[in-house]
């Protein structure tokens, strides 16, 4: 392979979902990297443990440790630091494989990292399978049908603003719910929309948690890997297409398995 520095997603958390160009990849790497808390303790590379466990020898690392703050002066001085790090270790001809949870380019870090690498090296990034559709997946829900539009907001975002996209869409997954739990809930509540909200923790890992009546939940924080899924509830669902495909067994822009 080419590229240099290579974001490889491994997926929400269930080590069986790693695709297999990210673990070909991983079992061929010179560095591995991620991202690790101040323990050294790094949710990526513990998806990937299984494959890096079947590697011949063993990878050179480089964490990167990121405290967990939202001060983005200290995340840009760690990501400074870290690109110096794997820009050096390339430029001794190494490979370096940043290991990302869920998609290197979906809320990730791999991409405070790209922006910074990508003008002096050769760069290639791997999808995986991000939250959002492990999250469907477990609930069995679709996240849209026919026309239904589709939101993807942040819990970092204002009540208001959470509120407003709710209104205004009929499929909504909330990320980094965590510690804006309650005002998440607040929108929920002021738009309506409690009865058709699931709310998902730690998605197929050990400690998987699944709350569909989010009216049961504490308002209090949760952890960091944790979303809310939104979508029409079954009943307005089913009036939608009754309403699409009435008179017409053949209803007009409708494709089988859109």
């Amino acid at each position: 392979m080419s590229a240099q520095f290579v974001g490889v997603g491994v997926g929400p958390g269930d080590p069986e979902l790693v695709t297999l160009k990210a673990a070909n990849i991983i079992k061929s790497a010179d560095i591995i990297s991620f991202i690790a808390n101040e323990e050294g303790q790094s949710q990526a590379k513990s998806i990937a443990r299984d494959i890096l466990a079947e590697r011949s020898t063993q990878a050179q690392e480089i964490p990167v440790i990121m405290p967990m703050c939202e001060d983005r002066k200290i995340a840009n001085r760690v990501y400074d630091k870290a690109a110096k790090n794997i820009k050096a270790s390339i430029e001794q001809g190494k490979q370096v494989v940043f290991l990302c949870e869920g998609d290197p380019l979906f809320f990730a870090s791999f991409a405070y990292l790209l922006t910074r690498l990508q003008d002096h090296c050769q760069c290639q990034v791997i999808p995986g399978i991000s939250s959002v559709h492990a999250a469907s997946a477990a609930l069995q829900l679709p996240l849209t049908l026919l026309k239904e539009s589709f939101a993807i907001a942040s819990g970092r975002h204002s009540e208001q603003q959470l509120v407003t996209i709710l209104e205004q869409n009929d499929s909504v997954v909330i990320m980094k719910a965590g510690r804006s739990r309650t005002k998440i809930l607040a929108a929920l509540r002021h738009s309506q929309r409690l009865e058709d909200a699931s709310y998902l923790e730690y998605i197929g890992r050990e400690n998987e948690y699944i709350q569909q009546d989010v009216k049961q939940l504490l308002h209090q924080e949760g952890p960091y890997f944790s979303l809310f899924v939104v979508t029409r509830n079954a009943h307005i669902r089913d009036l939608v297409v009754d309403n699409t495909s009435a008179g017409s067994a053949n209803p007009p822009n409708l494709s089988i398995g859109s």
